[in-house]
């Protein structure tokens, strides 16, 4: 059975588009639930995710919303975690799209007794603004997005995977410490997509790659050896210069948000990711 566990904070505007791709399709084979924690929430995140019990139930899934007082993403994915029943586990963020066939592939990728971790293929979407366009357009040439099953925004694991760790510890980045759970050969991309946004706007790049930013580091302070399994390709000298030359715009663009977080001043702790 499958779990699909999204953590849901002041989503109201985003959750029901996100239900609505969830419950586009079958459920697959062997039973899923969809576990919406609401955590926090000042507006409708809770009523909106309820309002979508009948289409769950018409296509085979069960359909669960926890909604808790306490806000915080660690929290609401241990008690998702919790309260769920299957043994493969999704989670998902609650403002991405999946494609109808991406969570019968993730469960068919995740068969086995053998540890393993999986994702889909993401598509980021045109943004409004002509910053986020330059600068998703570079981002997604490097070799973090290129890598296998990068998973974010969405990741999946099977029962032996979801053993290699405990309760979600209380970090910034919990999507790169699940995946580094595992090593690069334990990951699997599947071909089915889901749609992540990346948040507009140059301030709020900034803070946003200054979140990610202390998250690596966060983990590499805490778990050292967890990032010799990032296994991404460097780019080098000349890797940069050829991106640069393809698409200066995007290279200057991703440049003065890398600079602007060198020199912001503040805290780096959790923030919204769009």
């Amino acid at each position: 059975m499958l779990s699909v566990i999204i953590p849901a904070s002041n989503e109201e505007g985003y959750i029901g588009d996100c239900l609505g791709a969830l419950f586009a399709s079958a459920a697959p084979e062997g039973g899923a639930e969809v576990i919406v924690v609401a955590n926090g929430c000042k507006d409708r995140t809770a009523e909106v995710a309820r309002g979508f019990a009948f289409r769950a139930q018409a296509m085979g899934w069960k359909l669960k919303v926890l909604d808790l007082a306490e806000g915080g993403k660690p929290g609401a994915l241990n008690t998702g975690d919790a309260t769920a029943q299957g043994d493969l586990r999704c989670y998902l963020d609650a403002d991405v799209l999946v494609s109808p066939p991406l969570m019968a592939q993730l469960v068919g990728a995740l068969a086995g007794t053998a540890p393993s971790y999986a994702s889909g293929s993401a598509i980021v979407p045109p943004a409004k603004s002509w910053v986020t366009r330059a600068y998703a357009r570079f981002w997604q040439r490097l070799p973090f997005a290129r890598s296998v099953a990068p998973g974010y925004g969405l990741f999946a694991v099977n029962a032996a995977g979801r053993a290699r760790w405990g309760d979600f510890p209380a970090i910034i980045s919990d999507d790169t410490f699940v995946r580094l759970q595992f090593r690069p050969s334990e990951r699997v991309q599947v071909a089915a997509s889901y749609r992540w946004p990346m948040i507009e706007g140059f301030s709020a790049l900034v803070r946003v790659r200054k979140r990610q930013d202390a998250g690596v580091a966060e983990i590499a302070a805490k778990w050292p050896d967890l990032l010799a399994r990032e296994a991404k390709v460097p780019l080098g000298l000349s890797g940069i210069l050829s991106l640069a030359l393809r698409d200066p715009l995007g290279f200057g663009t991703y440049a003065a948000v890398s600079l602007a977080v060198r020199l912001k001043r503040g805290g780096a702790g959790w923030t919204r990711g769009r």
